[in-house]
């Protein structure tokens, strides 16, 4: 019984002497020996997208904490909740990481992943309408220096920036974009580059009554390039109307562009008073535009799948701010005359391109021809207010409907943020037609500055035509001065941003109407406009505009489509 007893104690004091072992080796913590009673798991968070964090090194034969790296805010760690460390006054928590043993402010590490942006204001460096949801809704807009509560986010990005940040602006709360916001007041007011190339702009003034191209916004935009839809490095387009019986037709276009260069077609969502297929949307914002569909959903996306089955790059167009239906259908949201009537020019009505409706269903349209069809692109057209108002406007005798107190060129390069944020998301590329005048350097009159638009959008297309013109016959006649002298004002736009969009450029490929004999636009009057545009450095590619799409016409200007531009010879 005695030696049970003993060797029963021996395996007790054998027990004891490992367990003693096992602390020794595994809880050391500043040469103290230090017993874990629990490991803890939690998040690294700031109010920055990194958090730093410390290493015990030598010093002069003591030990210093000293920051040996940053971490991305969100990182998941396990550390000792009973357990801290003091040093200069400051609670530390101890982790391990990648083999690696790591201190942190105790302030920098929370209990849950939705409390790691510790951000509670932000400043807006460039004014834009809170998000109210992730449906392209929108709200108030909030203006450049204003400050922002931060009441949450949407997403933690893996370097620990969030994409959106949940903001409460009086009110109302929502979401902005993290890319327009900053951490101080100061940094908001900033102009990007303010004595190089914003220096340009501001000194422009407000000529003609567009506003002033100081207030537009130059900062980086980064432009994409997505993995399963490549942009073409030069577009060279065909253009095909929305009218009746697209399915029925498409295949003709197809033979003929196959023996060709082409490329890429544009083809239309929706022409005013000209809408191509019964969209869902429509339904919902604007019978009339249902009503006077011309195709169906079912033969419509047959034309497209067989443009893209092709091989083609397909980009679809959008009268933007010129639509009778819409404006019919929604009077609150179109420009009226002053005694409560639609305003008719240029025998159209038009909606209101400072509404935020107007812009919601535009881009509702856009998502659901991408969604539906597979789009490459979305090409906004009539992205302008009307011209040739300043009678009117001096009379006073319109209501634009101008919530937010904002210049014309302000709201038309906010609509193209808004456009290239939301079809972004889509892995889908915007383009924005421009007047050809918006290149000669001054904002005009219906809110159109190609640098400011450039710096927006993937590609921008201005319309040149030789039409648009002085009605004077040596800018049809002589095409390629015509485009290379309008070309060289186009490309010293694009050096006076950071970021320009890539240059490709309407042609005009109808006859002329003002003269007589008639000057026929055939394939050599295409091909010197395209090596005019080239020579002058808008080498993006081009498109062809005729109205009506007619294929005899296009088969008559072959030797234009039927080369490379471009290539030194």
């Amino acid at each position: 019984m005695k030696k049970k007893l003993k060797i029963k104690n021996v395996i007790i004091f054998l027990v004891v002497i490992v367990f003693v072992t096992v602390c020794v080796l595994v809880f050391k913590k500043n040469g103290n020996l230090n017993f874990k009673i629990m490991e803890v798991k939690g998040y690294l968070a700031n109010n920055l997208s990194t958090v730093d964090v410390y290493e015990y090194k030598d010093e002069d034969d003591k030990k210093v904490l000293e920051k040996s790296d940053s971490l991305v805010r969100g990182l998941e760690i396990k550390y000792n909740s009973k357990e801290n460390i003091t040093y200069e006054e400051k609670e530390y928590l101890e982790f391990d990481y990648q083999d690696k043993t790591y201190y942190v402010l105790k302030s920098n590490v929370v209990d849950s992943k939705d409390k790691v942006v510790l951000e509670d204001k932000l400043y807006v460096r460039t004014s834009f309408n809170i998000l109210k949801d992730f449906e392209g809704n929108l709200l108030s807009l909030v203006k450049k220096g204003s400050e922002v509560l931060v009441t949450g986010y949407n997403k933690l990005l893996e370097d620990g920036t969030v994409d959106y940040y949940k903001i409460k602006v009086g009110e109302e709360e929502g979401y902005y974009d993290s890319k327009y916001l900053v951490n101080s007041e100061e940094e908001a007011l900033k102009n990007y580059d303010a004595d190089g190339l914003y220096k340009i702009h501001a000194e422009r003034g407000d000529k003609l009554g567009g506003g002033t191209a100081a207030t537009l916004d130059y900062y980086p935009v980064s432009k994409p390039s997505f993995e399963n839809n490549k942009m073409p490095d030069q577009v060279y387009a065909l253009y095909i109307n929305g009218s009746k019986g697209i399915k029925n037709n498409i295949q003709a276009y197809i033979d003929y562009a196959k023996t060709t260069k082409i490329n890429a077609f544009v083809v239309d969502i929706k022409d005013n008073c000209v809408p191509a297929y019964q969209s869902k949307i429509y339904e919902k914002y604007s019978p009339t535009n249902y009503k006077y569909a011309n195709n169906s959903i079912d033969d419509y996306k047959y034309a497209i799948n067989l443009l893209k089955e092709n091989g083609f790059y397909v980009i679809g167009r959008i009268t933007t701010f010129k639509d009778d239906y819409y404006a019919l259908d929604n009077k609150e949201n179109a420009i009226l005359k002053t005694d409560g009537s639609l305003l008719k020019h240029s025998g159209s009505y038009w909606p209101s391109p400072y509404n935020r409706r107007v812009w919601e269903f535009t881009i509702n349209l856009a998502k659901e021809a991408v969604n539906l069809f597979g789009f490459n692109e979305i090409q906004f057209d009539y992205v302008r207010f009307p011209d040739r108002l300043q009678t009117y406007e001096k009379q006073g005798i319109i209501d634009y409907k101008n919530t937010f107190n904002e210049t014309k060129a302000e709201a038309i390069q906010r609509f193209l943020m808004y456009a290239t944020s939301e079809l972004h998301k889509l892995n889908i590329y915007v383009s924005a037609d421009v007047f050809g005048e918006s290149s000669w350097g001054y904002v005009t009159a219906y809110g159109q500055y190609f640098p400011a638009i450039s710096n927006v959008v993937d590609a921008i297309s201005a319309m040149p035509y030789v039409d648009h013109f002085e009605k004077k016959e040596t800018y049809w006649t002589n095409p390629y001065q015509t485009m290379y002298n309008w070309g060289k004002t186009a490309a010293e736009r694009q050096k006076e941003i950071p970021t320009p969009a890539v240059a490709r450029t309407w042609i005009t490929a109808y006859d002329t109407p003002y003269w007589k004999p008639t000057v026929t636009y055939n394939g050599e009057m295409l091909e010197k406009q395209i090596k005019g545009l080239y020579d002058a450095g808008l080498t993006g590619g081009y498109m062809t505009w005729n109205s009506g799409s007619n294929l005899t016409k296009y088969k008559s200007q072959f030797s234009a489509f039927n080369q490379t531009y471009g290539q030194k010879s």
